[in-house]
């Protein structure tokens, strides 16, 4: 694996594309979402170091804040998280999803979501419990964070 350089550079401009994304949300009374989502570690450098992984976590979660303060203007149902996977920091995203004209899957299930988990320490400091939960898919192996207050939660079935 090729040393990753410019670290810096890279989170500052990480750090405009995630206020860039919360602007460009089009939240109007006409706006619908199937399953939008974004993957902020596309290239999946977290995968290499803990400390990028964390950033990259942190990074998401300050999306979702964002987008949860634009999503307050929606007037209608919408379930919105944050993905983090085991196994791939470049499958970790941030995901809108409201009945839409493409499919009937609102509200969206997830299949063995245990919202009664450990919150892993390698994130655990990153998370407000107080506004947050977490669930753990237990047979993918990932995450989901959501918002205790807002939009519609992610059942499982």
């Amino acid at each position: 694996m090729k040393k990753f350089r410019g670290k810096r550079r890279y989170f500052r401009n990480l750090s405009r594309e995630v206020s860039l994304e919360t602007c460009n949300l089009q939240c109007g009374n006409d706006a619908w979402f199937d399953l939008w989502h974004n993957h902020l570690d596309f290239s999946g450098y977290g995968n290499h170091s803990l400390r990028i992984r964390r950033k990259h976590i942190q990074a998401h979660i300050d999306l979702y804040k964002n987008i949860l303060k634009k999503l307050e203007t929606l007037k209608k149902p919408y379930q919105s998280w944050v993905h983090i996977d085991d196994e791939d920091a470049g499958g970790d995203a941030v995901f809108i999803h409201t009945p839409n004209p493409k499919e009937d899957n609102f509200p969206l299930k997830v299949e063995s979501l245990n919202w009664n988990c450990t919150i892993p320490t390698v994130f655990q400091d990153l998370i407000n419990t107080r506004d947050f939960m977490v669930g753990q898919y237990k047979a993918d192996g990932g995450y989901i964070i959501q918002s205790k207050t807002q939009g519609d939660r992610v059942n499982s079935y």
